[in-house]
């Protein structure tokens, strides 16, 4: 998808951002800062971020028509209304909608299976086991296949650690994921380490963040208690493999966050690539709303 170019006016250009729906309330205490600060790092650019329900625009993309640019980057919820979302994507791709990231990488990302996509392209990628839907049986299975004592289950589809499940050989498998799954081992390293992550904007790195759970958690997420520290320069280990997947995903992207973690002997695995709606943690480092706004302005 190209986007039309747009003349810059003297006053300041409204972009769309679009948000949860307003109906649910799991993300109500938590969005309307994260829209805070993103304003605020658009406004550098001379940007106004404009909010408007992604659930409002699910058949019909009209009202997002006017806009010289959408930015997905607070769509959250989609992960529990995936048919929705799909319906969405291709509704905005059909009505060339100026969106970045494209509603096609949106629709493909919003299911981890792309993982073993970038896996068959050399990206490494934890040991995983794919199943339609997990059972007790499979877990077991995972268990021997992989000679560990702890194992994860996560749903294919899913959003901020959402029906994540961390098992250790033994325990029964209570509140599993329906439907798409994936088993991993657990990797310990995410206690002692953490996960980093790199943010790219307009193709080119913009900083990069430690998160670590606290004592007795294993997920990184700021609702779980996640501790956020901005790095001054990314470990060689993850840029090099931040930057085969991104060469690897070959797509054409506004923004990209590259989840990674090492594994025992300190090799760097992908977690996922998040480029639908990542934090950009500028809470942590807010020197890469700038480095946003810039990236927001080349593509206008």
């Amino acid at each position: 998808m190209h986007l039309a170019p747009v003349r810059y006016e003297a006053g300041m250009i409204e972009i769309a951002v679009l948000t949860p729906d307003p109906s649910d309330p799991s993300y109500a205490g938590q969005w309307p800062g994260v829209l805070e600060r993103l304003g605020e790092a658009l406004a550098t650019g001379g940007l106004t971020a404009v909010p408007t329900p992604w659930t409002d625009h699910v058949e019909d993309a009209a009202g997002l028509e006017r806009f010289p640019l959408v930015l997905p980057l607070i769509a959250w919820g989609y992960h529990r209304d995936h048919g929705r979302w799909m319906q969405a994507c291709a509704t905005w791709e059909a009505a060339g909608v100026r969106m970045l990231n494209p509603p096609s990488v949106l629709g493909w990302n919003s299911d981890k299976s792309y993982l073993g996509r970038l896996a068959d392209q050399g990206v490494a990628i934890p040991d995983t086991v794919w199943v339609d839907s997990p059972t007790q049986a499979d877990v077991d299975a995972a268990f021997d296949r992989f000679g560990v004592e702890q194992i994860v289950v996560k749903p294919r589809v899913s959003g901020g650690a959402w029906k994540t499940l961390r098992l250790s050989r033994g325990e029964p498998m209570i509140g599993a994921p329906e439907g798409p799954a994936m088993i991993q081992p657990y990797l310990p390293t995410i206690e002692s380490e953490g996960e980093t992550s790199l943010l790219y904007f307009g193709g080119r790195l913009s900083h990069a963040v430690n998160k670590r759970p606290i004592t007795g958690e294993f997920r990184i997420q700021v609702q779980f208690g996640g501790q956020y520290v901005a790095l001054p320069e990314p470990p060689a280990g993850a840029l090099a493999l931040a930057e085969k997947t991104l060469a690897a995903l070959n797509e054409d992207l506004l923004y990209a966050r590259i989840d990674m973690a090492r594994d025992a002997v300190g090799g760097w695995l992908l977690m996922e690539a998040e480029l639908i709606e990542p934090d950009f943690y500028l809470g942590s480092a807010p020197e890469g709303g700038r480095r946003f706004a810039e990236a927001v302005r080349a593509r206008l």
